[in-house]
């Protein structure tokens, strides 16, 4: 733990700063703590919130689950895209595509709401796979003649 300013380790102990030791540097008389900011965040919190977000989570609740700002997620989420942006992808031409229709029933078939398609690509050895789904509220006259 050295000064930040000319990284001397020549120091002495300069009070405390709401809850964290300050150091004066003897060479320079530079004051500093050694602690991390309050604004920073393990990774893996960002991480955590990424994945909640993923999984359909607002901002606000993921806030309260992490005990952050929802601010603070928002700010994790816009960063996370814009390293995601800056990745370069090759695309490739797509030659085969294999669609199937997906049906789910919840209790009965007179529930059903909604239809989905699952795309796996599994060319080359990937293993990339997409759901699209759609939520429909069901017709009174639906199905009937």
């Amino acid at each position: 733990m050295n000064c930040p300013k000319c990284q001397s380790s020549n120091k002495i102990k300069n009070g405390i700063v709401r809850g964290h030791q300050r150091y004066k540097c003897k060479d320079c008389h530079y004051t500093y703590t050694v602690e991390k900011r309050s604004g920073e965040y393990p990774k893996s919190e960002r991480k955590k919130a990424l994945q909640l977000y993923l999984e359909g989570l607002g901002f606000r609740s993921i806030g309260r689950y992490l005990g952050v700002s929802n601010v603070t997620v928002l700010k994790w989420i816009r960063s996370f895209g814009e390293e995601v942006k800056s990745l370069q992808v090759d695309t490739k031409e797509i030659e085969v595509v294999e669609l199937d229709e997906m049906h789910s029933y919840v209790g009965s078939k007179k529930t059903t709401f909604g239809y989905g398609l699952l795309l796996i690509d599994l060319a080359r050895g990937s293993s990339i796979s997409l759901l699209a789904t759609e939520a429909t509220r069901r017709q009174k006259n639906f199905g009937r003649l």
